[in-house]
């Protein structure tokens, strides 16, 4: 009689712990394999960028733009020198639909230009972050990096005289009080330096085509403009454009350095070059 009610206790204990590991609660509650720490919201998945892959570059930019953007080309006499100039050098990149770039550079009695061209798409490896914030982020320290000057006021720059609304090309701080002593100073330096000294103060974009943001390309844009070189040195001006559709940051440098010391790359004209080449590349991404 003992055994017959040891093996019924034994029995009667068994159930109960099945029970307590495949049964729910009484009140809805969790079983003891649903997870205590799951809240039941599961994480938001963010939307992927708009594109996978890249243009190739070296083909996006037509003949017709190379021959405005680096007039050298058509001086070429060698034909094949010529076709092989208009193709284009591919930057070294590991992964063309992640990162592709193409350049150029002509060399004439004129002048040496050179341009570049380069795609980045831009991938979030962070599910809760979208491929877009995180080329905004890029973009982002692109434009901090490029340092852009805040803008000139067109009440401000009217009050000054000529030498202080940025005509002369002298790039004196936007920042600094049209009428101190150091902004007279300097106007009055530059007037009576030599050629090479004054050439060599000239290290921005005239009033009007300084350094800054651009709307209606991409989602966002801005230029940059910087020259360079001075004394024996030909100027060589850089005029930079980058914008960002979507996942997909876009790059444009395009410089141009004269073969004769003294002459300045014209801003105006580069930055206009500049700027249809950016916008004929913002009409090939949205198709």
């Amino acid at each position: 009689m003992q055994r017959k009610a040891y093996v019924s206790g034994v029995a009667a204990l068994l159930a109960a712990l099945l029970a307590g590991c495949t049964g729910g609660s009484d009140d809805g509650g969790t079983t003891d394999e649903s997870n205590p720490d799951d809240s039941g919201t599961a994480t938001a998945v963010a939307e992927p960028g708009r594109y996978r892959t890249l243009p190739e570059p070296c083909g996006v930019v037509g003949e017709e733009t190379l021959d405005s953007l680096l007039p050298g080309i058509k001086q070429l006499a060698d034909a094949e020198q010529r076709e092989k100039t208009y193709e284009g050098t591919p930057t070294p990149t590991y992964d063309t639909d992640r990162k592709a770039g193409c350049r150029w550079k002509v060399e004439s009695a004129e002048a040496t230009d050179h341009l570049l061209v380069d795609f980045a798409r831009v991938v979030s490896y962070d599910t809760s972050v979208s491929d877009d914030s995180e080329a905004e982020q890029l973009f982002a320290k692109e434009q901090e990096a490029a340092d852009l000057p805040e803008p000139v006021s067109t009440d401000t720059a009217e009050t000054g005289d000529a030498g202080e609304t940025g005509e002369t090309g002298t790039g004196a701080p936007s920042g600094r009080p049209s009428g101190s002593p150091s902004s007279s100073a300097s106007s009055s330096a530059s007037a009576t330096a030599s050629p090479s000294a004054s050439a060599s103060a000239g290290t921005s974009a005239p009033a009007g085509l300084q350094p800054r943001v651009l709307e209606d390309l991409g989602d966002e844009a801005f230029l940059d403009d910087q020259l360079g070189g001075s004394g024996s040195t030909a100027q060589q001006r850089t005029v930079t454009v980058v914008f960002r559709t979507s996942n997909v940051v876009v790059t444009i440098e395009y410089a141009e350095q004269p073969a004769t010391v003294g002459t300045v790359p014209d801003s105006e004209e580069m930055q206009d070059r500049a700027q249809k080449l950016a916008a004929q590349l913002a009409d090939e991404l949205a198709e």
